[in-house]
């Protein structure tokens, strides 16, 4: 049985997923109630569990209504349970859950915040990521350091590269106008940026991408890459000093 996903834009640019599978039916991450309320309703769907990826408040603010509600469980990272709303299940990096295309691995992707998961589905090839690896970008570093981001995008870049990345915001036009300055002569960049201002146009989400062109596009995952080193005036340069480079120039671009 295919995973069935349901991406729910909420607040001004938030997503939330909603993946149905041969286990049950997962809300992945809560930004606000309303529009997941809405969406499951319209399918006759209840979910199961309420899976959060961290503790910033846009990404859990519809929690408690959507638990009053449904009476579903919550699951979140065990390293954020004080942060988190009231957690039925606290989940540790490299635990598994479900069969088949439903199986979930827990996966430690510190940096935006020091107890950040994803969850990757291997066998369905999705992976939903938050605001750690994002379209054509990566979270900003609020509580972890540049390494520990590197570390965690390194990680995500290994997956198959067939996965289909689901982020948790429409960060993408940004993302790419930024991208540009970076690696202008990339012409992959450049064509993906035509598609996405194309897409935004007719107010198509763009932050679903599959991994395989996040590593021909994104400047993050790219900052081991020779042209990326040589266009930053870095070509001696670590892979980590390099990005720690991308993502200063992202803080203030």
């Amino acid at each position: 049985m295919p995973l069935d996903i349901v991406t729910v834009p909420c607040l001004s640019d938030n997503y939330a997923y909603i993946v149905k599978g041969p286990d049950g039916i997962a809300v992945i991450d809560a930004p606000e109630a309303e529009p997941l309320i809405a969406a499951l309703d319209q399918r006759g769907w209840t979910p199961d569990v309420i899976m959060i990826t961290h503790h910033h408040h846009d990404h859990v603010g519809g929690v408690a209504q959507l638990r009053e509600k449904y009476r579903c469980k919550v699951a979140g990272p065990e390293a954020e349970a004080h942060k988190l709303p009231e957690l039925d299940m606290a989940l540790e990096p490299g635990t598994y859950g479900g069969e088949g295309e439903g199986l979930c691995e827990v996966i430690a992707v510190p940096g935006h915040t020091l107890g950040h998961v994803a969850f990757h589905y291997p066998q369905a090839g999705y992976v939903f990521t938050a605001d750690s690896l994002m379209a054509f970008g990566c979270g900003r570093i609020f509580e972890g350091t540049p390494e520990m981001m590197w570390d965690s995008l390194s990680t995500l870049a290994a997956l198959n590269p067939d996965t289909i990345v689901c982020s948790g915001h429409e960060y993408t036009a940004s993302n790419a106008a930024f991208a540009q300055t970076i690696d202008p002569e990339n012409a992959a960049l450049i064509s993906r940026t035509q598609m996405i201002t194309a897409a935004r146009a007719k107010g198509q989400p763009t932050a679903q991408v599959p991994l395989s062109l996040e590593l021909q596009t994104n400047p993050f995952l790219r900052a081991g890459q020779p042209s990326v080193k040589k266009a930053m005036n870095m070509p001696d340069a670590t892979d980590l000093e390099v990005f720690t480079e991308i993502r200063a120039r992202k803080d203030k671009f």
